[in-house]
């Protein structure tokens, strides 16, 4: 994303999308859509919104885009503080790996090599200095995201989380 009036735009664009989406079943707003337009907006094929469950601490799949089977089953559910998902939650920051295929860092789980990923980001959904759960994105070349753009999802993460508050 470059100037931020498109940020602006984004932003805007994902409020009325969730201010409009219909219900789910468990009663928290339809994140598919909002998940296809970051997941546009951010050029990335995959993508994941994460939603914490108060009863459990447990983070909960409440959307994704281009996870394989083995890797969904996997991230039903996330503790805090494990996986990238986790470790953005924890840290309420956002977290990257610049190429998920050679990572050593440990910062993310070994099952996630299996997305076929490299550049990715989670960051946390806070609201009100609240945690309401953790979303990534990522792309399947090597990539660094920016300052501006990790600015963005903080700014994002905090959208969705003002939607199924």
């Amino acid at each position: 994303m470059s100037p931020s009036e498109s940020e602006d735009t984004l932003v805007q664009e994902l409020e009325v999308l969730l201010a409009t989406a219909p219900a789910q079943k468990d009663g928290t707003k339809n994140l598919d859509a909002a998940l296809d337009r970051i997941l546009a907006a951010f050029d990335c094929v995959l993508g994941t919104i994460h939603l914490l469950d108060p009863e459990t601490g447990l983070l909960r799949l409440a959307a994704e885009r281009g996870l394989p089977p083995v890797v969904a089953e996997k991230v039903q559910t996330v503790p805090v503080g494990k996986g990238m998902a986790g470790i953005a939650a924890e840290r309420m920051e956002p977290v990257q790996v610049c190429n998920l295929q050679t990572d050593d860092s440990g910062v993310a789980r070994p099952k996630a090599s299996e997305t076929l990923m490299e550049g990715c980001i989670s960051a946390p959904i806070i609201v009100d200095g609240q945690l309401r759960g953790a979303f990534g994105v990522a792309k399947p070349h090597a990539y660094e995201f920016t300052a501006a753009e990790t600015a963005l999802l903080l700014r994002v993460g905090s959208t969705l989380g003002r939607a199924v508050s």
